[in-house]
């Protein structure tokens, strides 16, 4: 066997610290991500020339072409034990740097990733566009594999991944899935996208919708009765719907509001808290299912209606940011602080804070 490459020490230990990230920057010791907090490693300082030498190792001669011209890249890199990362390769001021993320090897269920069972809705639905939202790290990923696994166990469906790069590897179970690497196996995502409508899918899983394009190409297949998921760097339904509506020019407008009210069915927006213990980071998260209401709400540019509409949906399954987050912090799970810090209504939050530190709040 071929002696493993140096980096492999390092992403390898990381399954046994249970971290999710490792950043490599010249000037500072290797540092892991271990419940959202950046921990040194036991290592010594890295000099450029060892980062260098750590990262360029991995590279094909291909790779270090399109980095020299492009300065920044994504990739899948396999340890040689087997495990799997999502890996960003970029020059900054004190030169070559990385950041690894792990993909974990087996998918979890719903329950171990304590999502609620209202994802459950969103494998039944037939078609339209479901949005998966949270901000970088938010596990928004480890969430859709969730979702796709549990079709995958019980459905007889063709599924089509567009992703960029392939993260979790999904065998086929009762499903067809045909997992597409941007810029391996498709040019990019809106042909991805194009290609899916010829290629008779049930499901197809957009990876990021970056443009205005790829927006309207993932709407319209939506629109023809395929069950369209997709991904946003966002912290809850309105804000998404904002988000979406927003990088249009104002003459475009009025036309992706008709096609999100035609083809939205739900929005599941999470995000990840540390543990008051500091032991593991638990999600909290805001669900909405769309109705004939939620349409007429985005057609007429009445998005901010939305946070309501879903405080009088909890008898359907709706579930606001802020309710999921009073949850937890009365369980105990997470801090008061950490709480204040995300929540949409901080009024009502500061009760928590009563005879805490409260130096932080702005």
């Amino acid at each position: 066997m071929d002696r493993a490459p140096k980096i492999d020490r390092l992403l390898d230990a990381m399954v046994e610290n249970n971290a999710s990230d490792l950043h490599m920057v010249p000037g500072l010791k290797p540092k892991y991500r271990i419940h959202g907090e950046l921990q040194d490693v036991d290592h010594e300082v890295l000099t450029t020339k060892t980062c260098n030498d750590y990262l360029l190792e991995i590279l094909t001669k291909e790779q270090k072409a399109f980095f020299l011209q492009n300065r920044d890249m994504d990739f899948l890199y396999v340890s040689q034990k087997g495990n799997r990362f999502r890996t960003n390769f970029f020059l900054q001021q004190r030169g070559l740097a990385a950041v690894f993320r792990i993909i974990p090897t087996k998918i979890a269920s719903f329950e171990l990733l304590n999502l609620p069972s209202q994802l459950e809705r969103f494998a039944n639905f037939h078609s339209g566009l479901v949005l998966v939202t949270g901000p970088t790290g938010a596990g928004k990923s480890t969430t859709l594999a969730a979702i796709i696994d549990y079709i995958n166990s019980r459905y007889r469906k063709h599924i089509i991944t567009l992703e960029d790069p392939i993260e979790f590897v999904h065998p086929n179970k009762k499903s067809i899935i045909h997992q597409r690497e941007v810029g391996t196996h498709v040019e990019s995502f809106n042909q991805g996208i194009i290609d899916a409508g010829r290629q008779d899918p049930d499901i197809v899983l957009v990876g990021e919708m970056r443009d205005t394009e790829t927006i309207k190409l993932t709407c319209s297949l939506a629109e023809t009765g395929v069950l369209t998921f997709a991904t946003l760097h966002t912290n809850n339904a309105s804000q998404t719907l904002d988000r979406i509506i927003d990088v249009f020019p104002s003459s475009q407008q009025p036309q992706i509001r008709a096609m999100l009210s035609q083809s939205l069915v739900a929005i599941f927006s999470q995000l990840l808290l540390k543990t008051v213990d500091g032991t593991a980071r638990v999600p909290a998260y805001e669900i909405l299912f769309s109705s004939f209401a939620v349409a007429n709400m985005i057609r007429e540019g009445k998005v901010q209606e939305i946070n309501s509409y879903i405080q009088r949906g909890r008898s359907q399954g709706m579930v606001s940011m802020d309710d999921s987050l009073r949850d937890l912090l009365e369980k105990g799970i997470i801090s008061p602080e950490d709480a204040y810090m995300v929540a949409e209504d901080k009024v009502r939050f500061e009760k928590y804070l009563v005879n805490r530190d409260q130096s932080f709040i702005r």
